[in-house]
């Protein structure tokens, strides 16, 4: 379980024109996101719109990324649905195709309360004896999981102690969890617009899908080592980007937009249903990079 840490990228799924799974360009994506320093991936997220893919296709793509990944870096996949019995199905076919961890929320539920959350989790915990990351993100579910419901899964279930933790206030949920419990390993998420303040909050790291990895990284690697301030500088550096990519309803089509001028897929266009972008986001894009300083978005950005 001590392999999930630092900066997980919440890895697209790219699809080819006819919105079938690009799979060359997926083992390029898992090749690109390791050579950019991503000290893990996390697969088959909201962002990497699971909920669009069948589950065979999903077994699909999770062992297309084990095996282009060869164990290099740990990786997470989401196993999520709204039926226990597939959640279940899909993460024991996680672990046994190697993947180190697996990131499950809970389904819609009628009963959303602390009790019912932890015998939900308990329930899955009892089949499955690998790491598993709890997703916190109500949007997805319209389930809202309070600190004391988190801490309680902490506490209870030992394989269950790492949270993607994306239900704002970020920081002050933190806060609140640790006040109960001190067992979970806390990522966020919102696409990197809060690392900052939650590695000073205790976070553990985060796992996103904004498409400079690298930059990051680097903010994770000088905060961990004591060096707030170039930390601090590198954020804030790029934060236009950061704050861009991240725009409600369009954030997924802007990040594959950047993920095709990287290089890293054949393919920007998200599987229906989607929010396109439209001519004047597209030279939005090109004048962010120019602020910014990124003349050629295919190279690892120098830090």
């Amino acid at each position: 379980m001590g392999r999930i840490s630092g900066i997980f990228n919440i890895l697209a799924t790219p699809f080819s024109a006819d919105y079938s799974v690009d799979y060359d360009s997926l083992r390029r994506l898992v090749r690109f996101q390791m050579s950019l320093g991503a000290q893990g991936l996390t697969i088959l997220g909201v962002m990497g719109e699971a909920a669009k893919l069948s589950v065979a296709e999903r077994r699909a793509v999770m062992d297309t990324a084990v095996e282009t990944v060869a164990g290099a870096i740990p990786i997470v996949v989401g196993t999520s649905h709204s039926e226990l019995a597939t959640c279940i199905a899909l993460s024991e076919a996680a672990f046994a195709a190697g993947a180190d961890g697996v990131m499950i929320a809970p389904p819609p539920l009628e009963d959303k309360s602390d009790a019912a959350i932890l015998a939900l989790y308990s329930e899955i915990a009892e089949t499955i004896s690998g790491a598993i990351v709890v997703q916190d993100y109500p949007p997805v579910n319209d389930v809202i999981m309070s600190p004391d419901a988190l801490a309680s899964i902490a506490e209870a279930i030992p394989n269950a102690r790492y949270l993607k933790l994306e239900d704002p206030p970020l920081m002050q949920k933190i806060d609140a969890i640790r006040a109960v419990s001190d067992k979970f390993e806390i990522f966020g998420g919102l696409g990197g617009m809060f690392l900052l303040e939650e590695l000073g909050r205790g976070a553990s790291g985060t796992m996103t899908g904004f498409a400079f990895t690298e930059i990051l990284v680097a903010v994770y690697e000088a905060f961990k080592a004591g060096r707030r301030a170039e930390a601090e500088a590198i954020f804030d550096k790029y934060l236009p980007l950061i704050r861009y990519e991240n725009q409600p309803v369009i954030n997924l089509t802007i990040r594959k937009a950047f993920l095709q001028r990287r290089g890293a897929i054949a393919n920007a266009t998200p599987r229906t249903p989607f929010n396109p972008i439209d001519a004047g986001t597209l030279a939005e894009i090109d004048w962010l990079l120019q602020r910014v300083g990124i003349a050629d978005p295919r190279q690892p950005i120098c830090l």
